[in-house]
């Protein structure tokens, strides 16, 4: 694994105090639909409005939190997503790494340390896409491409302890 990406695997050690547990916990329950929704939820944790916003920035500058947006049901609106795998040389990783970034349909990249290492998300407007944008990837790279579609979903919180 290249070395400018062999950090991602490696465990951050920050300290989580009481209020960014509470934070986390509340913002996975989703925000109010209100004019102003984080002063509401700074309400309801007892806190000033920008002191959340900057706690919240921090979560993601230290990448506690990775990302923090909506969540939608591609299928729902008749796209698909797919994860994918691929056998990288690792002479070839960032050469490959970029290849793969450049097409739209690439949502996450994610480097493993396993003969599969590296795993992408593909994210297409139709169920079909999924496979030609797969061959599209193998043509790049001449590197094989393969597909792991969605069997069932799953729902998971990550609540911390506060």
């Amino acid at each position: 694994m290249s070395s400018d990406i062999a950090h991602l695997n490696e465990p951050a050690r920050v300290h989580l105090d009481d209020l960014d547990r509470k934070l986390i916990n509340r913002l996975q329950d989703g925000l109010p639909v209100v004019s102003k929704p984080y002063a509401a939820v700074a309400e309801e944790l007892g806190i000033e409005e920008d002191v959340l916003l900057k706690r919240l920035q921090w979560l993601l500058e230290t990448r506690i939190l990775t990302r923090f947006g909506p969540m939608f049901d591609i299928a729902q609106m008749g796209g698909a997503f797919c994860l994918c795998a691929m056998a990288v040389p690792e002479e070839r990783y960032d050469e490959v790494t970029e290849q793969v970034n450049s097409l739209s349909e690439v949502a996450h990249n994610y480097a493993r340390d396993h003969e599969l290492n590296m795993w992408f998300v593909l994210a297409t407007e139709t169920p079909e896409e999924i496979e030609t944008c797969g061959k599209r990837i193998e043509e790049l790279t001449g590197i094989p491409v393969r597909l792991f579609p969605k069997e069932r979903e799953f729902f998971i919180e990550f609540k911390v302890p506060a």
